[in-house]
C-alpha cells in the first residue's frame, strides 16, 4: 500500500511537470475586397506575383495554369496542360512556376514570363499543392505531411508532421507561406490551419464559415474552399474555392477572450 501511494505520488508529480499544450486559438475573418473570379476555375493552386494572381486548375481535360489580372479576374495568360494530367498546385521559384499533377507522380517547370515547358520532374505518391520560404519548397499530398523539397533538384529532403495538440492534420491540401507560416487548407472543410514550419504545430485556426454559400453552386459537394495568396508588399491575404464566382481579401480577426 505504501509503495503504490508512493508510485502515485511521483504519477501525480510528473503529470504536474507535463507542459499542456493549449488549444490552438481559432481566428474570424472580415471580407476587405471581393473581386471577379472565373467559374470555369477548379482552383488547385494560387499565389500573388508583382501585380498578378497565378493560378493552376483541376480535372482532366480541363486543368490551366494562368496569369489572372486581380481587379477584373481576367486570364491575360494561359497554359493548357494535356488532357489526360489533373494539375495540382503550383509555386514560383526565381523565373520558373513549379506545378504538381494529382495521381501522375509527374511536377512540370515552366518559364516564368512565357508559360513554356522546360522540364519535368518526378515523386512518389500524390500531388496536391506547393508554396515556399526563401530557400525551400513546400508539398502538401492530402496526407498530414509536408514534404520538404530541395528548390533546385525538386527532390524530397525532409518532411514535416502536421499536429493540433497531439493529432495529426490529415487531407492538408493548398499552401501558402504568409509572416514565417505556413497556411494551409484543410480539404472539404472551412478551415484554414497556421502551420509553424519548423514544429509542425497548428499554431492557430482560420474559421471562414459563412465566407460563401456553395450550396448556390452546381456541385457545392467538390466546390469548396481551396486557394490562398499573399501579397506581402501590401499585406493583402486573398482566399477562394473551386469554381467560385469571387475571390475574397480578407483580414483576421482575433479570437475574443
Amino acid at each position: 500500500m505504501i509503495r503504490w501511494l508512493a508510485c502515485a505520488a511521483t504519477l501525480g508529480a510528473l503529470m504536474v511537470a507535463l507542459p499542456v499544450q493549449a488549444a490552438a486559438p481559432v481566428y474570424g475573418y472580415r471580407v476587405v475586397h471581393a473581386y471577379p473570379h472565373d467559374i470555369s476555375a477548379y482552383t488547385e493552386g494560387l499565389f500573388y506575383k508583382d501585380g498578378y494572381l497565378y493560378e493552376s486548375t483541376g480535372e482532366a481535360g480541363e486543368s490551366t495554369v494562368r496569369k489572372v489580372e486581380l481587379e477584373s479576374g481576367k486570364v491575360v495568360q494561359r497554359h493548357d496542360l494535356p488532357a489526360q494530367y489533373f494539375g495540382e498546385g503550383i509555386v514560383d521559384w526565381g523565373q520558373h512556376i513549379v506545378q504538381l499533377t494529382w495521381k501522375d507522380q509527374l511536377g512540370f517547370v515552366y518559364d516564368l514570363a512565357s508559360f513554356k515547358q522546360q522540364r519535368t520532374f518526378n515523386y512518389p505518391g500524390e500531388g496536391w499543392a506547393m508554396t515556399r520560404d526563401d530557400k525551400r519548397i513546400y508539398m502538401s499530398d492530402g496526407s498530414a505531411v509536408l514534404r520538404i523539397l530541395d528548390s533546385e533538384t525538386l527532390a524530397s529532403v525532409g518532411s514535416i508532421l502536421v499536429t493540433d495538440g497531439d493529432k495529426p492534420v490529415l487531407n492538408l491540401n493548398e499552401l501558402e507561406w504568409v509572416k514565417g507560416e505556413i497556411y494551409a487548407n484543410v480539404w472539404m472543410t472551412d478551415r484554414i490551419a497556421r502551420i509553424d514550419p519548423a514544429t509542425g504545430h497548428v499554431k492557430g485556426w482560420i474559421d471562414l464559415t459563412g465566407l460563401f454559400d456553395t450550396s448556390k453552386l452546381p456541385d457545392p459537394t467538390n466546390d469548396v474552399l481551396n486557394g490562398i495568396a499573399y501579397d506581402a508588399q501590401h499585406d493583402r491575404l486573398f482566399v477562394t474555392g473551386k469554381r467560385w464566382p469571387k475571390l475574397f481579401e480578407i483580414t483576421l480577426v482575433p479570437p475574443s477572450r
